[in-house]
């Protein structure tokens, strides 16, 4: 068994003797809990979902990917299911949807979720080049990033199973087909999050309830930041001071500045308002950066490999890593 890097809450308890007596004051102090996030070992289930190509709705590179992802989780001794569902496109086109849900100790009442996407974005609709507006994205931040971090996490949770809830990993598929910048149609943000839509309607098991849950969306981009999402602030205040603390205690403050960011249309929204489970996106927001506030690669062809950072996967990873042992 791999050595956990501070396994329990440590109270470290200070006395101090007040000036007029014996009275003793103390100061209790919570540090960082859990087993070693491996940033390398993220950052390789990135590429390797990279590798099957752009994970695009109705293609066998989709497919392929899908069935990976799904051996992964079960190599990590995950009880696996998927939900399969036919949703509409936001111009009709219909689309074969895999919602993949692993779940962790599947026998334990007390639950977490843990989400992302792993479809990518048919169109590179953001690109400051208009001749790839119409180019497949690769999506490794954009999708990819997300799933190799809960991959990692089911990992080390086979490895030490030392985690006292139950925690679910669920992989949304159809998030990336909203309406492109380039179409003539009307923007509709219920394009959006189409497998998280059918999810919340329709939970995996009957009744399904989560303590909370936490969207992983494009946690891997070189010089990303994790401002408080306002959606997440409306359903989920508790949870969003949860993981702040958290990613100041696993000593990763400096990637979650306590500063608001804007309000983003994404699977967390579907998860709090259908299936009421308070749940908070995780998701960059660059204040500086001209092109998008979700960075320079956002919904571009530069949405590669090239532009993955180990240590953004490493802090984003290690700051769930001290929620889940720390519930």
């Amino acid at each position: 068994m791999k050595s956990l890097h501070t396994l329990l809450y440590i109270y470290i308890a200070a006395f101090c003797l007040a000036s007029c007596g014996n009275s003793k004051k103390t100061v209790v102090e919570a540090v960082a809990v859990g087993p070693e996030f491996s940033a390398d070992s993220a950052y390789a289930y990135c590429a390797a979902q990279c590798d099957f190509g752009p994970r695009l709705m109705n293609t066998e590179e989709h497919d392929r990917c899908g069935d990976w992802i799904e051996a992964k989780f079960r190599q990590f001794g995950m009880t696996v299911s998927r939900q399969e569902t036919i949703v509409k496109g936001y111009d009709g086109t219909p689309l074969k949807c895999r919602n993949i849900i692993a779940n962790y100790r599947p026998e334990n009442k007390e639950r977490i979720l843990l989400c992302a996407h792993w479809d990518s974005r048919p169109w590179a609709d953001n690109d400051p080049d208009s001749a790839n507006w119409r180019k497949p994205v690769m999506g490794a931040n954009d999708g990819a990033s997300g799933v190799a971090v809960m991959l990692e996490v089911a990992r080390l949770l086979q490895q030490t199973d030392s985690a006292k809830v139950g925690v679910d990993f669920v992989c949304f598929d159809a998030e990336d087909w909203g309406v492109p910048q380039w179409s003539e149609a009307d923007y509709n943000g219920d394009s959006w999050a189409l497998g998280a839509q059918y999810w919340a309607e329709k939970a995996h098991s009957e009744g399904y309830k989560a303590r909370f849950g936490i969207l992983l969306d494009m946690v891997g981009g070189v010089g990303a930041t994790f401002y408080r999402e306002a959606f997440s602030q409306k359903y989920a205040s508790a949870i969003v001071d949860k993981v702040w603390a958290a990613a100041k205690v696993a000593g990763y403050s400096s990637f979650f500045p306590d500063a608001d960011g804007g309000m983003i249309t994404d699977d967390h929204v579907p998860v709090n308002e259908k299936a009421n489970i308070p749940t908070v996106d995780i998701i960059p927001f660059y204040a500086n950066c001209e092109q998008s506030s979700f960075g320079p690669t956002w919904h571009t062809v530069n949405d590669t490999m090239e532009n993955i950072d180990r240590n953004t996967l490493k802090a984003v990873g290690q700051t769930v890593i001290q929620i889940v042992f720390s519930e």
